[in-house]
């Protein structure tokens, strides 16, 4: 009964997420285009939260994020590929570079490993700034997705977000699982037990990072002009990791709500307090993470409990 119960309201919200943009875009394209932003935001949160079930701390998705953003464009305007072939190239390409960036770090835990992967993300703007072929720091102008229409385009990220929901919830069900949770509780242990800790690890970080380049590719043909300051802003991994602390780490359904919350509540904050909100925001924050180690969905979970219990 929970199950079909579970399968109604999924189904009910993907109705209602397919039918939003034939409604808002018509009524108000202003929250069309905060929804946009909130599913960017939430495939980015839910790849980040991916990699975390490892137990790796990441800080590269400002450096995937960027090299999708900037490798579709570059296919697009330089190759003349189509959009949606460059977009899958941008994730293609944060791939390989995920999967360069996890053999060199394997070994570097914790602290360390944040180090070197933010170091990654500031190399990579560097890098993008001084190039010619890039637009160094003027940046570069890519050709809208699906001719500017925002509904198309809104049904394009969902669709990538849904696919992002269903490896996530397939991880969630398969032995992987089990295999992220002992490399995360402890890699020794985990090896000794005889996961292959090398090669799951490799694997998050490709799949966390796939979905990130898709989201760059996306973002570059919608805003339709990227520069390094922003597609490798560490802005972008900082929100991709606070998202699902703040929503419920290491579940699907965390992250999600995680990065709807933040964006709205954002919005909300800039639109009443025009300066000082970020103020507001960052006092929230810090006390959802202080006070609400498991998140929103912890919250939730507790107070379900307490429910059935009285």
């Amino acid at each position: 009964m929970r199950r079909a119960g579970a399968g109604v309201t999924l189904a009910v919200l993907v109705a209602a997420a397919v039918a939003l943009p034939f409604w808002a875009g018509r009524a108000q394209p202003y929250y069309l285009q905060l929804a946009l932003n909130i599913l960017i935001f939430a495939v980015l949160a839910l790849s980040w939260d991916l990699l975390a079930r490892t137990g790796q701390l990441s800080l590269a998705h400002a450096a995937f994020f960027g090299l999708g953003a900037y490798a579709s464009a570059l296919l697009v305007t330089l190759a003349h590929v189509p959009i949606a072939l460059g977009i899958a190239a941008g994730g293609l390409v944060a791939v390989i570079a995920a999967t360069g960036l996890g053999l060199l770090t394997l070994r570097l835990r914790g602290i360390y490993f944040a180090i070197a992967t933010l170091a990654f993300s500031e190399t990579l703007r560097v890098i993008a700034k001084q190039m010619r072929f890039t637009g160094g720091s003027s940046g570069l102008i890519a050709p809208p997705l699906l001719g500017g229409s925002l509904p198309a385009q809104y049904l394009f990220i969902l669709a990538i977000l849904v696919a992002a929901v269903a490896v996530s919830w397939g991880i969630n069900r398969s032995r992987w699982y089990f295999a992220f949770t002992a490399i995360r509780t402890n890699e020794e242990v985990a090896g000794a037990m005889g996961v292959d800790v090398v090669r799951f690890k490799v694997l998050a970080f490709a799949i966390s990072a796939a979905f990130a380049g898709l989201a760059g590719g996306f973002y570059a043909h919608v805003f339709l002009f990227i520069n390094p300051f922003e597609a490798f802003s560490i802005a972008t991994s900082v929100g991709a990791l606070v998202a699902p602390i703040f929503g419920g780490l290491y579940s699907t359904v965390g992250p999600l709500i995680g990065a709807a919350v933040l964006r709205v509540g954002e919005e909300i904050l800039r639109t009443k307090f025009r300066s000082g909100y970020l103020i507001i925001y960052g006092l929230i924050l810090a006390i959802v993470i202080l006070y609400l180690p498991r998140g929103l969905v912890g919250l939730w979970a507790s107070m379900r409990r307490r429910g059935r219990a009285s």
